[in-house]
């Protein structure tokens, strides 16, 4: 099995809980995460399979969108409310902040900002965690890193709560972004719940909870690239249950090229695909395309995804990332 699973995380998991899930219900080894999810929040966690974890980094660098709550007049050291509370602002300065501050307050926010990661996070210092660190009550210095916050949808305010739709770039901490708009309405904040909806072109709305898998996966087979589920009369109620997963052939692993539908096809010649398989530099002409493009997946003439190509020098095509 190749390619990437849609999982939909749900609170209590870690990202490695689901990859040993995933490794339990599919009878693979090579599986991994493109970018931890905090256990208390929920959502989007696309999962590489086989030759798939080859695109993890490249997932990892893509922009992701969050439904956040962010609960105002409080702090923790974990910045969400999973930690210990460090303080709780009085009601009377609760009190003095109009909805109209918190729309100032969120939208002074969006575009390109400095942001410094939280303690309680996976980022390495020195080779240890942070969130290594901050369990023995180290504290140290972290850098500001540049991140960027496309939009902030507003869409309930109910004080002290606020619930809102962030679009970011790679890098954001969300639990971050709430300590920081409670402090710049000067009484504190920290982040209630989250849930990813969507990292690049995986939806929440496709996203596959474990569960539901593995139940499916007990009364399927894996055949051609998708997992199909047989229809009888025994396997009549689960069936039912399970058509919005993998009924008759409806693909739960998404195709490794899939995700790089937004780059042009190009077809090797036979005679070159000895260099293909290789990753050495081709020339153009070997090749077979309708579109000029600095990058392409490459294909040979039965339709098999090899690899993402860009052009070079000298009219060259170099190698970004091989899969077969």
């Amino acid at each position: 099995m190749n390619g990437i699973i849609n999982i939909y995380k749900e609170p209590g998991f870690t990202s490695a809980d689901v990859v040993a899930k995933l490794r339990g219900i599919l009878h693979q080894k090579k599986i991994g995460h493109t970018g931890t999810l905090d256990p208390a929040a929920e959502g989007v966690l696309p999962v590489c399979i086989g030759n798939g974890t080859r695109v993890c980094e490249l997932i990892t660098d893509w922009d992701k969108e969050y439904e956040a709550v962010l609960i105002l007049g409080v702090t923790t050291d974990t910045l969400d409310m999973e930690g210990t509370v460090l303080s709780r602002a009085d009601q009377s300065e609760l009190e003095k902040i109009s909805e109209n501050q918190v729309f100032e307050s969120v939208r002074s926010f969006v575009g390109k900002i400095q942001q410094v990661p939280p303690m309680y996070s996976a980022l390495k210092v020195n080779g240890q965690r942070l969130y290594d660190l901050a369990r023995q009550g180290i504290e140290v210095e972290r850098k500001a890193r540049e991140i960027t916050i496309f939009s902030i949808d507003i869409l309930d305010v109910k004080l002290p709560r606020v619930t809102m739709r962030v679009k970011c770039s790679k890098g954001t901490y969300i639990r971050s972004l709430c300590q920081d708009i409670g402090e710049s309405l000067g009484v504190g904040g920290a982040m209630e719940h989250l849930t990813r909806t969507r990292v690049g072109c995986f939806g929440i709305e496709t996203a596959v909870r474990l569960n539901d898998l593995e139940k499916a996966a007990h009364n399927a087979t894996y055949e051609t690239g998708q997992w199909i589920v047989r229809r009888n009369e025994k396997q009549k109620e689960l069936a039912v249950d399970e058509d919005k997963l993998i009924i008759d052939g409806n693909r739960l692993i998404c195709p490794v090229d899939q995700v790089f539908e937004d780059l042009p096809k190009a077809c090797v010649c036979e005679r070159f695909i000895p260099a293909l398989k290789n990753g050495n530099k081709l020339y153009s002409e070997w090749l077979d395309f309708d579109t000029e493009s600095d990058r392409y997946r490459l294909y040979d003439e039965q339709g098999r995804f090899y690899a993402i190509y860009e052009r070079g020098e000298d009219n060259f095509l170099k190698p970004v990332k091989m899969f077969l």
